[in-house]
């Protein structure tokens, strides 16, 4: 198991010998739990030398005032694992999201004004409030999907969910804010991170990545790369599960096996090309 930790209430991988480091946020209410709903994403990123900080949050309508309460979480913790825990003087940063994540990183680097070393932005979504949380399939589907190491996580998130979910069913009455449009706006009039790479899958639709390059494109044409991958809004979810035999061998054990074998299949099929994409960007030299 990596050796996650809590600091300031981010968790944190921080690996021997980093190359770089990556401020994740994950989607909608899924972001509650980053190191169990993401795990193996950030894990393999962790093993292949970066600086994982995943900064939970709760999903409310005003995603401003998020953007500013996950950047100050981040803050304090980045500085403390750049000061207590790191050698190196300077390592590079970048940004990760998914879904609603990357809205988050689009209002840290423009409303907010921060530069990055780059950001990394998957399935992005920035639709309206009656479209953009597909709640029943990004949250349950994905909890279905999670070994029971983490059975005290799961109850603590879902007990969570069932208390927010209510207030979050689309009302015509009311909108995030920023909105999608002030949204638009602010990324092309204020957007600071120049180096981006959009991942978009071919079977999700409620993916925004169009309209997004078609923005980036214009403000940093030369740095703005998008690749279309294989896989669904919930692929960067996707988990390798480790079926635990007993003692002595059983007909349950060898069905577990068997199902874990698929899992891992259909896991390497989307999940790998979207692992391989990421760390080919992160350093295009090492993985030619």
């Amino acid at each position: 198991m990596a050796n996650w930790q809590e600091i300031f209430g981010n968790w944190v991988l921080v690996p021997s010998n980093p190359r770089g480091a990556i401020h994740f946020l994950g989607g909608a209410f899924v972001a509650a739990v980053p190191q169990v709903s993401y795990r193996c994403l950030l894990e393999d990123l962790a093993d292949e030398g970066y600086v994982v900080i995943a900064t939970p949050f709760v999903n409310t309508l005003d995603h401003g005032v998020i953007a500013q309460d996950v950047l100050a979480s981040f803050e304090r913790a980045w500085e403390y694992v750049r000061t207590r825990m790191l050698r190196s003087a300077y390592l590079p940063l970048y940004g990760m999201g998914h879904s609603m994540g990357c809205k988050l990183h689009l209002l840290i680097g423009s409303q907010l004004g921060q530069e990055r070393d780059g950001n990394i932005l998957m399935a992005y979504n920035n639709y309206p409030l009656r479209k953009a949380v597909p709640l029943g399939e990004e949250v349950y589907q994905f909890t279905n999907q999670l070994s029971t190491q983490f059975a005290t996580q799961i109850t603590q998130f879902t007990e969570q969910f069932a208390q927010l979910a209510p207030g979050m069913k689309p009302n015509l009455d009311v909108e995030f804010t920023p909105s999608p449009e002030a949204t638009n706006q602010l990324v092309e009039a204020q957007y600071r991170v120049k180096r981006n790479l959009l991942l978009k899958f071919t079977t999700d639709t409620i993916d925004q990545t169009r309209p997004l390059h078609d923005i980036l494109r214009v403000r940093y044409p030369e740095m703005t790369s998008v690749q279309i991958l294989k896989g669904t809004h919930l692929t960067p979810l996707s988990q390798d599960l480790k079926w635990q035999a007993g003692e002595s061998f059983s007909p349950l054990d060898a069905i577990g096996q068997m199902v874990n074998q698929t899992m891992k299949q259909t896991v390497n099929r989307d999940f790998y090309p979207l692992r391989k994409a990421i760390l080919r960007w992160l350093d295009p030299v090492a993985y030619i």
